[in-house]
């Protein structure tokens, strides 16, 4: 072959690879423009004005915006722009006050450097979610004996909305190692059976500091349903136990917060590397600002979860019913969904949430979600206590959640697509769940084990599949042209494994991270917030390494195999998108995954062809 001939077939492959990430990308797009419809906005009357603030508007200016022009604006208005909180350099959302919110709403939504401005909202703890059990009847409360299996917290056994979604079957798994979840909520308090659990820091919003303790208890239940050290001989289990609790106080002891300072949690929890947002609040308005908030954390790569509401109604409350939130509906013992649980179609998947009125499962205790909290009206106490809400069923989601990106789908869009495709109907009628959604169960009842096992299989076992399928193919062409320079070999072989699924069947935890891994997911071993890393996501590590090897004949196969391996797992990346590439805007990723997979395969072409 000329020299002329193979810039043709590299050019042909090049401009095939970026065509088709192309299109992969325009049809991402096209996706999420039909979904991210703007949030409806609200007028002032009756009912809203009982949710607001009086006479207070918030207003989210551009990023960019120097201060002194946003003081001239407010002097040109005659009102004063004051910070939200001091992370205003940051976030540049403030409030101002005016005896005609109205007619300033109107005039700052005109304007180019306003984002989103709305009434400054209050929202709280769904009203369920206070109602709490801490009778004499709940069984051997200081005597309970330590369990001999796993987990051997004692009081496991009475977890039954873990049970129903199969946390147990998922640990030998998957533990959520290394993801942080940001908890945004009254706060956390470092309860005994949280000793075993990181906390790293947060930020307070109420109070504009950075103690983040919880002086509610809701926030540290609601953080122990995720995250409650398990295995450790006391207490009880939470579904992601090696996650990191981000505690992001929003909501004051009495369980309510400004729209303000919960878009201010949201994005300082984006901006400071949280891949899951548990949200067990809400209100039944809706805000541009808060909505632009949940938008801004879902493009910087977080998945976000909140509850749909406790008003027993066919209206998801907000956060919940706005674009790129993960909304959760409650169930109870028997699965089916809760008296106080709100239901509609923004309902993505529902999860226990519990029910205090009621012991379906005869354990001599009534059916709520029991974890250990501050006690609420005594802080300074904890005990296990029951709560229910749907507060108590999204974070059993965000948990699962944690799974997921631990075990390499860190796209939030890729984390609700597995959490859907995994859900299961509620047992004994597997009719009400006939076409994927439903208004009370969405797509079903979230399953632990069943998401793991179907993340693994979109990082493992389809680019191990692709990889194998790809280089056979590649191979038997060569051969019968009789253009084979060189075979894989063992160590070419090792190395397709390698760089494409790695041995997925191997747990997602620890320093078995590499291993179940393809090599490009291997910055998961760093944390899940370094994961989707350009320089691994890419095809500069095959191509240095080729670089500098290929003189040594021996390595020839090896390379090639790694090569081939790399375009595999970026190529189905680009298919799939599991993964946010960080630095890359999204509507890239696609493009880059594409090309870098095809720069991929044409280097292990070229070592295998004479």
């Amino acid at each position: 072959m000329t020299k002329k001939r193979a810039v043709r077939i590299l050019i042909t492959f090049a401009v095939l690879g970026f065509a088709l990430a192309w299109l992969f990308a325009r049809g991402r797009e096209t996706a999420l423009t039909t979904h991210d419809e703007p949030a409806p906005v609200a007028s002032l009357d009756e009912e809203t004005a009982t949710e607001t603030v009086v006479g207070e508007l918030v207003v989210d200016f551009r990023d960019d915006e120097p201060h002194d022009q946003i003081a001239q604006l407010g002097r040109q208005l005659g009102v004063e722009f004051r910070p939200a909180s001091s992370q205003v350099d940051v976030d540049e959302i403030y409030t101002v006050e005016s005896g005609e919110p109205e007619q300033l709403l109107a005039t700052l939504r005109t304007l180019p450097d306003v984002e989103a401005a709305d009434f400054e909202f209050i929202y709280r703890i769904p009203e369920d979610s206070l109602t709490f059990d801490d009778e004499e009847g709940l069984p051997a409360r200081d005597g309970d004996e330590l369990d001999k299996g796993f987990p051997n917290d004692p009081k496991y056994k009475y977890q039954w909305h873990l049970e129903q979604i199969h946390a147990k079957q998922t640990w030998k798994a998957a533990q959520g190692d290394g993801v942080i979840v940001a908890v945004i909520d009254t706060g956390v308090a470092k309860v005994p059976d949280l000793a075993q659990t990181e906390i790293v820091p947060g930020y307070n919003f109420v109070n504009n500091t950075a103690d983040a303790t919880d002086d509610h208890g809701h926030g540290t239940h609601v953080a122990g349903t995720i995250a409650q050290s398990t295995n450790n001989g006391i207490g009880v289990a939470g579904v992601a136990f090696h996650a990191k609790i981000m505690p992001i106080k929003v909501l004051s002891a009495r369980g309510s917060g400004s729209v303000s300072g919960i878009a201010e949690g949201i994005r300082w929890a984006a901006d400071h590397g949280a891949k899951v947002i548990n949200m067990s609040l809400g209100g039944p308005m809706a805000s541009s600002v808060l909505s632009k908030a949940v938008k801004y954390a879902h493009d910087k790569g977080v998945t976000v979860v909140c509850a749909a509401g406790n008003d027993g109604r066919g209206k998801v409350s907000y956060p919940a019913a706005y674009p790129h939130a993960v909304a959760v509906a409650a169930t109870q013992f028997d699965e089916s969904t809760t008296f106080y649980s709100n239901w509609g179609k923004e309902i993505d998947v529902a999860a226990p949430g519990g029910n205090t009125r009621v012991d379906q499962n005869n354990d001599g205790m009534k059916d709520g979600v029991l974890q250990n909290t501050i006690v609420p009206g005594n802080i300074s106490q904890n005990d296990y206590l029951l709560f229910m809400g749907t507060s108590m069923a999204a974070p059993h989601v965000a948990g699962v959640a944690a799974l997921i990106v631990g075990s390499g789908v860190t796209d939030p869009d890729a984390v609700e697509k597995v959490l859907k495709d995994s859900a299961r109907p509620p047992l004994g009628d597997k009719s009400k769940i006939t076409t994927g959604k439903d208004n009370r169960y969405g797509a079903g009842i979230i399953d632990a084990a069943a998401a793991v096992k179907k993340a693994k299989l979109d990082v493992g076992v389809f680019p191990l599949g692709a990889a194998l399928l790809g280089a056979g193919l590649l191979l038997m062409r060569l051969r019968r042209g009789g253009r084979l320079a060189a075979g894989l070999g063992l160590g070419g072989a090792v190395a397709l494994v390698i760089g494409s699924g790695g041995l997925f069947f191997l747990p997602s935890m620890g320093a078995m991270s590499f291993l179940s891994q393809g090599l490009p997911a291997w910055d998961l071993a760093f944390g899940a917030g370094a994961h989707g890393n350009p320089i691994f996501y890419s095809a500069l590590i095959p191509v240095v390494a080729t670089l500098l090897l290929y003189s040594k004949k021996g390595l020839r196969g090896t390379l090639a195999g790694l090569a081939l391996g790399f375009g595999a797992h970026l190529a189905l990346q680009a298919f799939f998108r599991t993964t946010d590439v960080q630095f890359i805007p999204n509507a890239l990723d696609s493009l880059w995954l594409g090309a870098n997979a095809v720069v991929s395969f044409l280097v292990g072409y070229a070592i295998l062809r004479k």
